[in-house]
């Protein structure tokens, strides 16, 4: 994580804004807005939750009508989900107002919002903080929008890396809110992207998706997919500098991975209640999906996610998620290595005195989790967090 004070971190033909419209504290932003001084190859990944939320709908039904996106609107406070058609007309009218103010086209901003599934948004507040938005463009930084998208995040999360092509540098930028409700199948909780790079756009989207399943894709704290989440990645091309060779496709592939990995760390890090990232490496699967599948139920469990957050190396509570996770494997085979070192192997537990092994090991923040199932060339990595008393305590009183 960066410090992004300096405004010129945030890619060139980008600004942005923020504003304290009062939605559910009164003490810090709420509003966001990313602003383009000309339309951008933009794209955009969704929540998967068939429940959609209707700024997804409506962030979706844009993408097809605009021909150049040129802001994105962010609020907390209100999900606008399972709101209907007055949610629905609310969002448009947000849409609308903005547009106004901004003169561009309705269709050419993309809305997104968190907070309470249910909750309407406050449409006063909205006309009467959008003035206020669009004349603080500019004047925002990086970290003042990251902190403004913020539910029951800790800390603002941000990135950023450059990359040398063939016809000059880029930059790249990227903020992310989330610390619960966070298992998504399509790109991460609210996350968004901002580069100076020229991108054409079916190879814009692609690259973006790749990153996503490396990244977003792989992470979990509670094993939920939210009705709101989505990624957006703006290519506003005021670099003037394209893709031209293999090298510097590779080269926007790292940066890309740079940014994603860095942001989806920083979430899991963030986790409701959360002490510890565990990094859940699984290999000799049969094929990646199967290697999926086995991070996936080690990672969701909530008894290896309390044994993490106490620090016992219980690998019994592994053992018994791979072997209900669905993934082809002979259980004589598989071996498990806590913090780097081998606990369980070809069918029953290493010779050792576990607790007085690990005790020094699962007390640190970072807890590695390597499995081999010896069962193919499949690999995969999963970011999870531990489960504590605290996570409870947030959710049990998340909407008072």
């Amino acid at each position: 994580m960066s410090d992004f004070s300096d405004h010129s971190q945030i890619p060139g033909g980008f600004r942005l804004a923020t504003a304290k419209a009062g939605f559910k504290h009164q003490d810090r932003p709420d509003l966001a807005l990313i602003f383009s001084d000309n339309p951008v190859t933009c794209a955009a990944l969704f929540t998967t939750n068939i429940f959609q939320a209707a700024p997804v709908k409506a962030a979706l039904a844009n993408l097809k009508k605009s021909s150049g996106i040129r802001a994105v609107l962010v609020n907390t406070g209100q999900a606008n989900a399972c709101t209907g058609d007055v949610g629905m007309s609310n969002c448009l009218q947000t849409l609308e107002m903005l547009a106004g103010l901004l003169g561009i086209e309705p269709h050419d901003i993309l809305p997104a919002s968190t907070g309470v599934i249910g909750d309407h948004l406050k449409l006063k507040l909205f006309a009467e903080n959008l003035p206020r938005l669009v004349d603080n463009l500019g004047r925002s930084s990086g970290e003042d929008a990251a902190r403004a998208i913020m539910t029951t995040d800790s800390f603002p999360k941000t990135a950023f890396c450059r990359a040398r092509l063939g016809q000059g540098m880029v930059r790249f930028w990227g903020m992310a809110k989330g610390a619960g409700m966070i298992c998504p199948n399509m790109a991460t909780m609210l996350a968004f992207i901002l580069t100076d790079l020229e991108a054409e756009q079916g190879q814009w989207q692609q690259m973006i998706k790749d990153a996503a399943d490396q990244s977003f894709n792989a992470l979990t704290i509670d094993g939920d997919t939210s009705t709101n989440d989505c990624l957006i990645a703006l290519a506003g091309g005021k670099s003037r500098v394209s893709i031209n060779t293999d090298q510097d496709h590779e080269r926007v592939v790292q940066a890309l991975d740079i940014i994603c990995s860095d942001l989806a760390y920083q979430i899991v890090r963030d986790a409701e209640g959360g002490t510890r990232v565990l990094r859940i490496t699984v290999k000799g699967a049969k094929d990646r999906q199967q290697a999926r599948k086995a991070a996936d139920a080690v990672g969701n469990s909530p008894l290896v996610k309390t044994a993490m957050y106490g620090g016992d190396p219980n690998w019994g509570r592994i053992v018994a998620a791979l072997g209900r996770s669905g993934a082809m494997f002979n259980p004589d085979l598989v071996r498990i290595s806590l913090a780097g070192v081998e606990i369980f192997a070809l069918g029953r537990p290493v010779d050792m005195d576990r607790d007085q092994v690990f005790e020094p090991l699962l007390g640190l923040p970072d807890i590695e989790i390597s499995i081999d199932l010896g069962a193919g060339p499949g690999s995969c990595t999963l970011l999870a967090s531990d489960l504590t008393e605290e996570y409870i305590k947030i959710n049990a009183h998340y909407r008072t």
